[in-house]
């Protein structure tokens, strides 16, 4: 199974790589291994996680305060936020 970003996820997940090597070097690359690593759980169990709306579901990532929300579809997981767990829980409502 394969999966793919939306086009506003991929460029959240670019600018907290980029929030977090600016913090610490390193940070940033720890991060998106943690992000690839809980994509990799999420395709290899899809229904592992627990639905917060309609068909999204989020897993966490370890390590930061952030979740992935997807959708299950044909071609795979659909990732339609990578989001900071403090920030507006509807922000990416439009997406959808």
């Amino acid at each position: 199974m394969n999966y793919l970003f939306h086009p506003e996820a991929e460029v959240e997940f670019i600018e907290a790589i980029e929030y977090y090597e600016e913090k610490e070097s390193g940070l940033g690359y720890d991060f998106a291994v943690e992000v690839y690593l809980t994509i990799e759980r999420t395709v290899s169990f899809p229904k592992a996680w627990p639905v917060i709306e309609e068909d999204i579901r989020r897993s966490l990532v370890r390590r930061f305060p952030y979740g992935i929300l997807y959708s299950e579809e044909k071609e795979g997981i659909y990732i339609v936020a990578i989001m900071h767990l403090h920030r507006d829980p509807e922000y990416w409502k439009h997406r959808i």
